[in-house]
């Protein structure tokens, strides 16, 4: 069955379908008799709930869902009795395409800045994150978007250089070199001949330079 995003899940309500859904263990909470699983795939800040009966499911299966694990669930879209969500799915068939460990770093409490910088490849699992990058992305397309429908073009400039762009003085030097064995010329300079760039070049702190 075709995959359907998170996103465009929730907002159907054509209850009775049968849908596929993929994604992430936000949370797992139940009982001995129903679990309940939040699922997420990064297309809308909100989970779908995801209600799987114990007794339609081997127990050693269930035991793999935790936070962090990923998903594909099959089931039932329905009307959600509870609150907070319009939409949730009857699972029929679950299947777990990678497990985790309790030692999972995004948990559900919530986690401060300085210790999501220590996960920085994590952090995008987090609503804080979730919601900054999405308005991020909202403001860059309405920048560009504008631009466009004004007949400019995005430009690309060279991000190395070899000027001193803005007498800036202070960039980041890019080379091929071996910094263990640097080869230099009569006058004790090195001798940037063998450089990948055939000079010393550096990040440019401006595409001003080009444009």
């Amino acid at each position: 069955m075709k995959r359907t995003k998170i996103i465009d899940a929730l907002k159907r309500t054509d209850y009775g379908s049968e849908v596929t859904v993929m994604g992430w263990v936000r949370t797992k909470r139940g009982s001995k008799s129903v679990n309940f699983i939040a699922l997420n795939d990064g297309s809308t800040i909100k989970n779908i709930q995801i209600v799987a009966d114990a007794d339609k499911f081997d127990e050693e299966l269930l035991k793999q869902i935790t936070t962090g694990a990923c998903l594909s669930c099959t089931g039932q879209l329905v009307e959600s009795i509870g609150s907070g969500q319009a939409a949730e799915i009857q699972a029929t068939d679950i299947k777990v395409f990678g497990t985790c460990d309790a030692d999972f770093p995004m948990q559900k409490k919530g986690q401060t800045f300085e210790y999501m910088r220590q996960h920085a490849h994590m952090r995008l699992r987090t609503n804080t994150f979730g919601a900054v990058m999405r308005i991020r992305h909202n403001m860059a397309m309405a920048i560009h978007t504008y631009f466009h429908e004004h007949g400019y073009y995005y430009f690309h400039s060279p991000i190395i250089t070899a000027s001193d762009c803005e007498g800036a003085g202070q960039m980041f030097q890019v080379t091929t070199k071996n910094l263990y064995n640097l080869k230099k010329d009569e006058e004790g300079k090195i001798d940037y001949s063998d450089d990948f760039f055939g000079k010393q070049t550096s990040l440019t702190v401006s595409g001003q330079l080009e444009g």
